[in-house]
């Protein structure tokens, strides 16, 4: 059974970071709050291992879609 995405609507989140979240189990806002942000990047990150996945997109879009905010105004802390 194919589990239904809802992270689309999300700020930041495009096709290919959805398709990324999916694959880790990530399909809901709570599925990614309950992860958190870091920890969803370092999964995609080993998933992709002879990719470049920049934190400061990947990360900072998974802080703004959690706070509905764009990524490049995620504060630094």
């Amino acid at each position: 059974m194919k589990i239904k995405s809802e992270l689309s609507h999300l700020k930041n989140i495009g096709q290919t970071i959805e398709k990324r979240l999916n694959e880790i189990g990530v399909y809901t806002r709570a599925d990614l709050q309950r992860l958190g942000p870091a920890k969803a990047y370092q999964w995609i990150c080993q998933s992709y291992p002879k990719q470049t996945m920049p934190v400061c997109y990947y990360l900072y879009s998974l802080q703004g879609a959690l706070t509905d905010v764009h990524w490049d105004k995620v504060p630094k802390q």
